[in-house]
Parts: C-alpha cells; structure tokens; sequence
C-alpha cells in the first residue's frame, strides 16, 4: 500500500543536515515494522501542491515548528484537503503538529499552551480501541515529545485515546471516517531527540530541563508498540489506490 506523507515542516537549521528529513524518518519507521507500506512525500513546506485526498490510499502529516494559528500560506489549503479527507473516508494519521492541525480542521482548538515545553519522553495512559489486533491496548505507552501547542478542545465526534497530567488529548480516534492522530513522536530516534534538545538548551529550553529531557531517553520507550500501531491501522483502513 501507498502512504502519501504530507511534509509540513522541517529540523532546525542547526542539525538539519545530519539527520533524515521528517519523511525519510517515517519511511523508516515503517518500513521497521511492515515493509510493505511505500511512501511518497508531498512537501507543503518547499511549496509543492496538495493532491486530490479522494484519490490517495492513506495520508499522514508530520510534525512542524509551525502553528496551526500561523499565518503560512499553505495552512488553510492543508485544513481544507484534512476535510475533504474525512468526506471521502481516506484513512489520515497526524503526528505532533498533524495531530494538532487534524483536530483544528475538525473542529477542536489548539493553543499554544500556558503548560510550557513537553520535551523528554512522556507516558501516555491508553484506552482500548475497537478493532485493535489481538485485543485490548495496553495501559501505557512511553515516547519522546517535543511541543509547546496542545490540543485543548476535541472535535466533535472524536474519541480520547491517549493522554497524561500534561497532555490531556494526546491521542485521538475519529468516528464517521477513518483517523487517529497522537501528539509524541514515534519516528524521532533517541539520538536525534537528544540533539533538538540539546539545540535548545539554554535557549527555549532551560538547561536543566533540556539535561532531564536527554537524561529521559536513556530509559526504555514504546517507538516500535507505536509503529506497529499505526500500521496495523493503515492496513485494516486502506482501499486501493483511486488514481
């Protein structure tokens, strides 16, 4: 199957160069847990267009330093083609900024939150999902987040699917079209975790909450439980390609 990732933002200038783009992370990611799940990239964020959603067998959305109240020139456009996604049911998955851009265009609200950074590896507590392989979901996941923006109203008809004292809506499942969307990061590798954090130390990151954020990967996490996840949905959710 064909997963159609739509490129929304882009790593720091700093360490930019030594890490995969956003894309290339999940293509990877993937590709860890079912080779069969080729993607292609469309770049909102070099300026290419958005295809025709009816015509895509799944669409993921990635993280961005953007938010969803900035003024790009792409944002509407991209809340527009979320829409028209959920009316012709193409299964979409968004992570970080695409599970808070999701839930704008639905109709929830995202702020840039009073909470601070979410930086380090967070424990989510999980609820059941229906049709999940093999039966109930665990009680929790652990993942690294890297976000200042939250999700503070859910869309109507969304359902809470992951969430923490931090992040209350940090993961959500849509009925009447197929979606589901969490705020960590399950493409990020430790050790570029490690280097956001460490561009941002004594920046927009205190020293010692950078130094905790990087002390906190070295603890065992749930990447690969998230991957396989997400997979799982795409396989159970995706028709054949429309184009």
């Amino acid at each position: 199957m064909k997963l159609t990732i739509i490129e929304t933002g882009l790593a720091p200038a700093a360490i930019r160069d030594r890490f995969p783009s956003y894309p290339e992370m999940f293509a990877q990611m993937f590709a860890g847990v079912d080779a069969g799940i080729v993607c292609e990239t469309v770049s909102l964020v070099k300026g290419a267009a958005l295809p025709d959603p009816a015509r895509l067998e799944a669409v993921l959305y990635t993280g961005s330093p953007a938010g969803v109240y900035d003024d790009e020139p792409w944002m509407a456009p991209l809340m527009d083609f979320i829409r028209a996604g959920a009316q012709a049911k193409c299964p979409q998955l968004g992570i970080c900024f695409g599970h808070q851009v999701m839930a704008q265009a639905l109709g929830g609200n995202v702020v840039k939150s009073d909470k601070g950074w979410g930086v380090g590896a967070h424990t989510y507590e999980i609820a059941a999902l229906p049709g999940w392989r093999g039966g109930a979901a665990p009680a929790q996941m652990r993942v690294g987040v890297s976000h200042q923006d939250q999700v503070v109203a859910v869309p109507p008809g969304a359902d809470v699917i992951a969430h923490s004292d931090f992040t209350e809506f940090a993961g959500l499942s849509y009925a009447g079209f197929p979606a589901i969307s969490f705020q960590c990061h399950p493409e990020f590798e430790a050790d570029f975790l490690a280097a956001l954090y460490t561009a941002r130390r004594g920046q927009s990151l205190s020293e010692d909450l950078a130094d905790a954020a990087v002390a906190s990967l070295q603890e065992e996490n749930d990447r690969r439980f998230l991957a396989q996840w997400l997979a799982s949905f795409l396989r159970e959710t995706a028709g054949p390609a429309k184009a």
